[in-house]
């Protein structure tokens, strides 16, 4: 029978593509893995991942530790090396085959390559780089009153398109951060989105539901023929940027330091250090070219979970409070007392940073 992306009572289940390289899953997939979970069990319908390579059977229980119902590997030696071609193919062939509803991808380098392909090969839509996701409509309504100003008891959702059990509902940032958009698929299925590292909850591993995850291996079609590139070398770049995603400690800095953007950035670097941490930014800092764009927090940006956030002379509008409001304790110093960061930190410190970082730091040497 002909695919028709359009069929949309034929499709069922939430898949996630499961990212490896060099036969090592990267983190996002995890995350990922979390987030299809909790949508599944919102649709009552199974988790799948799908993992293309070689030699990558073994990762498939990793994956079911977080989560996957069921793992697809599609093994082939043409699946070694990521090509764009190669895996369009797999996708579209497993797609194809089983007809899920959802499609998550994480939104990396690759993820961002192949989500586009898979859904003009598949004829569906495609939401780039979400930040939030709900099928279920009143845990979409939560997410708007916890997350914008809109009036949501007052707003009809009565509409086909917020049907709970029908369209994921992928919200991403727009007109560079200054609002919120949430965007449906109705039409065409899957609904596919490529999803931004580190904004999902990471679930806790279980080692029963990796030992119990069903492994498959579909038929899929793959020749020499079909493959138009050939991978000669792959050379890691040896760019050192900030990891930010990664960090227990994140010291960012805002408007604040305009009065002596050198100064101020020295001090918040020390203070960075002395807590073992690294240095973050804002839009503003980053247009400004005080910072280079891989320290910037945000929904622009990067979204951060450190145990530890210290934010020096920002104000927190909502576009950057939504990039860091899950970090485990937050401290905020700025010289208003009405700056929206307060709203979200754990201590607040009316004052100016030039003179209360050079305490902190004082103090925490001497704890030391």
């Amino acid at each position: 029978m002909t695919f028709n992306s359009m069929n949309i009572e034929e499709f069922h289940d939430v898949w996630v593509f499961a990212e490896q390289r060099g036969g090592e899953l990267m983190p996002a997939v995890f995350e990922l893995i979390s987030e299809g979970r909790r949508l599944a069990d919102e649709m009552g319908c199974r988790l799948c991942a799908v993992l293309p390579g070689a030699d990558v059977r073994h990762l498939a229980e990793k994956l079911g530790g977080y989560g996957a119902d069921r793992v697809l590997v599609y093994e082939h030696e043409l699946l070694k090396d990521y090509r764009t071609e190669t895996y369009t193919e797999i996708i579209a062939q497993a797609v194809e085959a089983f007809k899920p509803e959802i499609l998550l991808f994480g939104a990396t380098n690759i993820g961002r390559d192949l989500a586009p392909r898979c859904a003009a090969r598949l004829h569906t839509g495609l939401c780039a780089d979400c930040t939030h996701l709900d099928v279920d409509t009143e845990g979409y309504k939560a997410f708007l009153r916890r997350e914008s100003s809109m009036d949501v008891d007052n707003t009809n959702f009565d509409s086909p398109l917020f049907d709970a059990h029908r369209n994921l509902k992928m919200t991403r940032p727009a007109f560079g951060g200054h609002l919120m958009a949430t965007i449906v698929c109705p039409r065409f299925r899957p609904a596919m989105a490529t999803v931004r590292p580190g904004v999902m909850k990471l679930g806790t591993y279980s080692e029963e539901k990796a030992k119990s995850v069903e492994v498959l291996a579909p038929d899929f079609r793959l020749a020499e023929c079909d493959v138009q590139t050939d991978v000669l070398e792959t050379v890691k770049s040896a760019l050192k940027q900030v990891d930010l995603i990664g960090a227990d400690a994140i010291v960012a800095v805002g408007q604040g330091i305009a009065k002596d953007v050198e100064k101020g950035l020295a001090l918040a670097q020390d203070l960075a250090d002395e807590l073992g941490g690294v240095l973050g930014a804002t839009r503003a800092v980053v247009d400004n070219g005080w910072l280079s764009a891989d320290h910037q927090v945000g929904q622009t940006g990067k979204t951060v979970r450190p145990k530890l956030y210290i934010a020096l002379g920002i104000s927190g509008a909502i576009q950057y409070k939504s990039g860091m409001q899950d970090s485990e304790y937050i401290i905020a110093v700025n010289r208003s007392d009405m700056a929206p960061i307060f709203e979200i930190a754990d201590i607040g410190i009316v004052g100016d940073l030039f003179d209360v970082v050079p305490k902190l730091i004082e103090e925490i040497r001497k704890e030391k």
